[in-house]
């Protein structure tokens, strides 16, 4: 537990540092306390110990303020005096090398985000953000070099980007190293196998639930599972990782436990490569790698430290992560699911509820209560089906992760193996665009919230009432009979639009 400390303060110095431009004044209030610290232990009495434990812990505390401070000073100052910044408001050539595939973001326009590596002729790099027409830039993938014409302006968000590039020529592109041409062969040959094997709406849906390739899935998908809180089944995250490396520890076990380790650390770094290494994928893949280190050192496998680590590396290494949502989402979603969701599923059990039911509603529960606020704070809404829609679909995500990442591999070899997978996915993928559709038909299933600081303000009071509350009988039977009266008045609103629509439809057949 002495992580957690470490690992929030590196967290909220770097948001700090790289939101604000503060991370000089940040590592300065860290150096003070540092001396404050110092001077609070050496006057203590020998017998005080708690006071100099406490002051032990500040200097620690205060010593890694003061090197992610400077770090993330640093590289402000990077990002602030970067040559590109002369040219915005221009327009030029530049080549850059994509670090994830591009996605549609409506009226024909694609968004990726790259690396710099030319700026006319003189050689550059850091991180910018790309617009550009889909028309010109379909079928650029990954890691693949493309150099185009474009206008360079200041960038939209405080995330370490140098610039943001709107796309105003036809691309030249050039060929991504044989890892990323692997990685892409995986990904389109799967979904390609997808689409002759199950209907167009699950063939779409298996590529993002297993590669979180959403590229295939129609808008009124999309806006379904946004309705009905299943958004972030399509992001690869702790879960597909956790079930991945399972999946091989248990086959490898059969040869021994070093050997297992191996094998599953070399599924992990495909996975990674393959998924391509979004927030939540990186978040997980270091916990993951973290966790397979304590299996080979035989210590005992800690979610909390784990986690702590991957916060404190990450910080280290992509100190961009620290403003990024998705990010903060799985942080947040994987604390609550090993810190709270347990002592919850206990009191459940002990009231005589099944222990697969009170783990699942645990589950569901806790990560509902911590994610709510930051989507509220996005989106501006709040979805009241999310908790129901989850548990519907829980038990399906783990054979839809194994039978489809089993066929995107076997598929480079075995093709009509892979079909056969993919084919024993397709009930549980009817069964989750089932939910999904039906939880987002329902009338007001979701509910809008003032977005922004506010939302997220509102919604964690309101779910840290519940929680308090909840000890108390009448507050969970009233909680009961609201949650019932809501269900019905939201069947009736939907039996009503369909009888309206039936009405219409025989008032068209009549004239």
């Amino acid at each position: 537990m002495r992580l957690v400390p470490a690992a929030l303060t590196a967290w909220a110095v770097t948001a700090v540092g790289i939101v604000w431009g503060l991370g000089a004044v940040a590592a300065g209030l860290s150096v003070l306390a540092v001396i404050t610290a110092v001077l609070v232990r050496a006057k203590s009495p020998a017998e005080r110990t708690r006071v100099r434990a406490v002051s032990t812990g500040l200097i620690a505390l205060s010593l890694v303020g003061v090197g992610f401070g400077f770090a993330v000073a640093l590289r402000a100052n990077g990002v602030r005096d970067h040559p590109v910044t002369q040219l915005f408001g221009t327009a030029t050539e530049v080549t850059v090398i994509p670090s994830e595939s591009p996605r549609v973001v409506g009226a024909g326009r694609l968004l990726f985000k790259a690396d710099l590596v030319l700026v006319g002729e003189h050689e550059t790099s850091g991180r910018v953000v790309v617009f550009a027409p889909a028309r010109d830039f379909v079928g650029l993938d990954a890691g693949q070099p493309v150099r185009f014409a474009a206008r360079v302006g200041r960038p939209t968000r405080r995330d370490l980007s140098v610039a943001l590039l709107t796309a105003t020529g036809e691309p030249t592109t050039g060929q991504a190293s044989a890892v990323q041409r692997f990685a892409s062969s995986v990904r389109s040959r799967f979904a390609g196998a997808a689409r002759e094997v199950l209907p167009a709406s699950q063939a779409a849906m298996l590529p993002a639930l297993v590669l979180g390739d959403t590229s295939a899935m129609t808008n009124t998908t999309v806006a379904d599972f946004r309705a009905s809180g299943l958004t972030h089944l399509t992001a690869v995250s702790g879960a597909n990782v956790t079930i991945v490396c399972g999946a091989v520890l248990m086959v490898g076990y059969l040869v021994g436990p070093r050997v297992a380790v191996g094998v599953a650390a070399a599924a992990l770094i495909a996975f990674v490569i393959v998924v391509q290494p979004s927030a939540s994928v990186l978040r997980a893949a270091v916990m993951g790698a973290v966790a397979l280190l304590a299996i080979l050192s035989a210590r005992r496998r800690q979610a909390i430290p784990a986690l702590s680590t991957t916060v404190l590396v990450l910080m280290i290494v992509a100190p961009q992560l620290a403003v990024d949502i998705g990010f903060a989402l799985s942080v947040s979603a994987t604390a609550a699911l090993v810190v709270i969701a347990p002592g919850w599923s206990q009191r459940l059990v002990a009231r005589g509820w099944p222990k697969p039911l009170a783990a699942a509603v645990s589950v569901a529960a806790a990560a509902q209560l911590v994610t709510a606020p930051l989507v509220a704070g996005i989106s501006g809404t709040f979805s009241i089906v999310a908790v129901a829609a989850n548990l519907a679909v829980a038990a399906l995500i783990a054979p839809i992760t194994v039978f489809g990442t089993a066929a995107a591999a076997l598929n480079l070899l075995w093709p009509g193996a892979a079909h056969l997978l993919i084919r024993f996915t397709g009930p549980e993928l009817w069964w989750l665009d089932t939910v999904a559709h039906r939880a987002a038909a329902i009338p007001n299933a979701t509910v809008p919230v003032p977005a922004g600081g506010l939302g997220v303000l509102m919604v964690a009071l309101a779910g840290v009432g519940v929680v308090v509350l909840w000890r108390w009988r009448w507050f969970r039977w009233g909680l009961v009979c609201a949650a019932m009266c809501l269900f019905a008045w939201s069947i009736s609103g939907l039996v009503a639009g369909h009888g309206a629509t039936v009405s219409a439809d025989r008032g068209t057949i009549v004239a």
